[in-house]
């Protein structure tokens, strides 16, 4: 499969680099990668980088032409408005059928070139006001990491680039691949949650906010418990008003999806690392029953427990056939 990564002058090395971290460690032996990438610009030649140093551009926007994949990896800090070359070279690829990635603020030239209109879409949260009102025919949502939408996928600022390939990856080569690419990038296959809990807020640290933080911590360390908001804003001495409104300023998330998540995470990490049956681990991370814990695993990974265990495990066949 041929992937198409446009660098520009200006461009951050990191951004450039995140398609081919995730693609190019994918071989079906050590000599033959499963994935072609190349990088190309709207010129041949060396172009500068945010960091200081030149890289040399071998492909022209030729590449585009038959690429499977077109990534934006990033885009001018400024979102300035995107070359008639590369918005003709967008089109044209979209036209033709190739999945469309724009990272952080490629969102903007995938914008830009209308590849987005009626579709949602996200960018670097710093910039989804300036997104959503230069492109009114995007619905843009700034509490999420990456956003799927037919042919066409776009992820928030930086890191995410990580997530929304690794994603790309789970659906062209499936969980097993992407969770092998994942850990040599020593990253989470799978991160929970949203770029809401990044957004700078400028909130004044208070000793209630200490209380809080061990509050949070203490609920990691019993999932298996009821919890409450009530339960855990008298736990931290705090009214529900104020506790619900740490909780939304330290995680970006309500109570009930950050306790979920917790479970999740706490239910994959038994699943990767022990021999519990999937009942002993529905109990210990909280959900009470293997039903209830079947149930979730698969709305939030598309799998089941045993499943997933069996790509960290595979000896171990723990209800598989049941699932």
């Amino acid at each position: 499969m041929k992937i198409g990564v446009i660098a520009f002058d200006g461009i951050t090395p990191f951004h450039l680099s995140v398609p081919s971290l995730v693609f190019n460690n994918v071989h079906t032996t050590p000599a033959m990668p499963v994935f072609n990438v190349i990088v190309c610009a709207i010129d041949k030649g060396p172009i500068r980088t945010s960091a200081g140093f030149n890289i040399a551009i071998e492909n022209d926007l030729s590449v585009l032409t038959t690429a499977d994949i077109v990534i934006m990896p990033s885009w001018h800090d400024d979102c300035r408005e995107t070359p008639l070359a590369l918005l003709d070279a967008l089109r044209r690829a979209y036209k033709r059928g190739a999945r469309m990635v724009g990272l952080c603020l490629g969102s903007f030239p995938l914008a830009e070139a209308g590849l987005l209109d009626g579709k949602t879409a996200t960018t670097h949260w710093a910039a989804a006001d300036v997104l959503a009102k230069r492109f009114p025919n995007v619905k843009v949502d700034c509490d999420v990491l990456y956003v799927a939408q037919e042919d066409v996928i776009t992820s928030a600022g930086v890191a995410a680039g990580l997530d929304c390939c690794l994603h790309l990856l789970r659906e062209a080569c499936g969980a097993e691949m992407a969770n092998r690419v994942a850990r040599k990038l020593v990253i989470a296959p799978h991160r929970q949650g949203g770029q809401a809990q990044f957004i700078e807020r400028p909130v004044p640290v208070t000793h209630s906010d200490n209380r809080f933080s061990q509050v949070l911590e203490w609920v990691t360390q019993h999932l298996e418990k009821e919890h409450s908001i009530d339960s855990l804003a008298e736990r931290a001495a705090m009214s529900r008003r104020n506790f619900t409104r740490h909780f939304r300023q330290a995680t970006g998330a309500s109570f009930k999806q950050w306790l979920l998540g917790q479970r999740l995470a706490h239910a994959q990490r038994m699943l990767e690392s022990g021999d519990a049956s999937i009942e002993i681990v529905a109990q210990k991370a909280g959900f009470g029953t293997s039903f209830s814990l079947r149930q979730h695993f698969r709305a939030a990974f598309r799998t089941s427990p045993s499943a997933y265990r069996a790509l960290y495990r595979p000896h171990i066949a723990d209800d598989i056939r049941l699932e």
